[in-house]
C-alpha cells in the first residue's frame, strides 16, 4: 500500500510554540510531522507520511475563524493531501472548536477526508459531529498514548473507504444519523421485549436512545429581599475599555470581576464589549443593556434590597465548553457567598 499523505492540524501549544502567552499566533506551517505527529506516523507503521504540520494559536483561531480557514485551505489543497488529521483537542475547547470548523471546511469544500478528537462536552462536538467523525477521547492529554493508535487505525478506514461501525463499536461521537439494519424480529417483537425486560428489571438496550439532561433544583427563595445584599453578573463580556484581563472573545478560559462601588451606571466610553457571539453596537453605545447598572442602582435606592455588590462577575459565554461554564459558576458562587451575598442577577445575551 503506498503512503497515504496526512495534513495535521495542531494548536500552539503541542506545535512546542507556547502556551497561552502564544494563544494569538496566525497560522502557520512546517514540513514534515511536529510533536503528536511524529506518534502518529510512528502508530502507522509507516504507512502514514505527515506531508505538512499546520500550526495556529487557539485564540487566533477562536477570534477569526473566516481568516482563519481561507488562510489555511490553499495551503492544505496545494500538497494534494489524502486526510487531514486535526487533533487530538481532548478538553481544550477553542482547539476542539478550530478543529471541527477546520475538519467540516475541508470536508466540505475539497472533499478530503477528515478525522478529529475530543472530549464530548468539547464545543467542537456540536459544531461539526453531524458532518464530520470525531473520535471520544476523555479531558485530558495524559490519554494521548491511548487515542493516538485509535485515531491512526480509524483514518486508516476513512482512506480506505472501509465499512464504518457504529459508535459503539467504533469509539466515535453519535452524529445523530439514524441508519436502516435488518433484524430477523419484527420490530413489534423487540419493543415488547424491550417492555418486558423493563418491566422485570433487566437490562435492555433501546433503539432510540433519549438525550438525558441535568437536573439543577433551584435555589431556595430569598426570605427577606429588602435585607440581601444582590450582585448582578453577566456572560455577556461586558469589561473595562481596553479588555485588561485579555477575556477571549470565544470559549473564555476566565472569569473577572470589576468593581462597581463608586459608580451609578456604566458610561459610553469606559467599557466595551468581549463578546464575539452578538452585535456589540448597541452595547458599546449602552454597557447598561447588557450589565443593567443603572436598574439596579433605582432598586437600591428604593429599598427593594439591601444593597447592591462591590463588584461585577464577568466572562464571555459564547462556545464556551459545559465544563468550564459549570467551573466558572461553582469559583464565582463560591465568591459571593463567601461575601455574605443572597442573590445574583445574571444576564445572558
Amino acid at each position: 500500500m503506498k503512503q497515504i499523505r496526512v495534513i495535521h492540524y495542531i494548536n500552539q501549544f503541542f506545535g512546542k510554540i507556547g502556551g497561552e502567552d502564544m494563544a494569538s499566533i496566525p497560522p502557520r506551517f512546517e514540513e514534515g510531522p511536529v510533536g503528536i505527529g511524529e506518534m502518529i506516523v510512528s502508530c502507522s507503521e509507516g504507512d502514514f507520511q505527515i506531508v505538512r504540520t499546520i500550526i495556529c494559536g487557539d485564540n487566533f483561531a477562536a477570534e477569526n475563524l473566516e481568516e482563519f480557514t481561507k488562510t489555511i485551505l490553499p495551503w492544505i489543497e496545494e500538497v494534494d493531501p489524502d486526510l487531514l488529521i486535526a487533533g487530538p483537542a481532548f478538553a481544550a475547547g477553542r482547539y476542539g472548536t478550530a478543529c471541527g470548523i477546520l475538519c467540516q471546511e475541508v470536508h466540505t469544500k475539497l472533499g478530503i477526508p477528515v478525522l478529529s478528537a475530543m472530549h464530548p462536552l468539547n464545543p467542537g462536538v456540536d459544531l461539526a459531529k453531524k458532518d464530520i467523525f470525531i473520535l471520544e477521547t476523555g479531558d485530558s492529554a495524559r490519554e494521548i498514548a491511548r487515542v493516538v493508535p485509535r485515531m491512526v487505525s480509524f483514518a486508516r478506514k476513512l482512506v480506505l473507504r472501509a465499512e464504518i461501525g457504529s459508535p459503539e463499536e467504533e469509539g466515535y461521537i453519535p452524529r445523530g444519523i439514524r441508519i436502516n439494519v435488518r433484524d430477523q424480529r419484527r420490530g413489534s417483537r423487540r419493543a415488547v421485549e424491550m417492555l418486558i425486560n423493563k418491566l422485570e428489571g433487566t437490562p435492555f438496550e433501546t433503539e432510540l436512545p433519549m438525550p438525558v439532561f441535568d437536573r439543577v433544583p433551584p435555589a431556595p427563595a430569598i426570605s427577606v429581599l429588602s435585607e440581601a445584599v444582590i450582585a448582578i453578573a453577566t456572560e455577556g463580556g461586558i469589561v473595562p475599555q481596553g479588555n485588561p484581563d485579555r477575556i477571549e472573545a470565544h470559549n473564555a478560559s476566565k472569569w473577572c470581576r470589576y468593581p462597581i462601588s463608586d459608580i451609578s451606571r456604566l458610561e459610553k466610553g469606559r467599557y466595551e464589549v468581549a463578546h464575539g457571539g452578538y452585535d456589540p453596537v448597541p452595547a458599546t453605545d449602552d454597557p447598561n443593556r447588557v450589565l443593567p447598572l443603572d436598574a439596579a442602582r433605582v432598586c437600591e435606592q428604593d429599598g427593594l434590597f439591601s444593597r447592591l455588590y462591590d463588584y461585577y462577575p464577568v466572562t464571555v459565554g459564547n462556545v464556551t465548553a459545559v465544563r468550564s461554564a459549570e467551573k466558572y459558576g461553582r469559583e464565582i458562587g463560591e465568591m459571593l457567598k463567601k461575601d455574605g451575598v443572597q442573590g445574583v442577577i445574571l444576564t445572558s445575551t
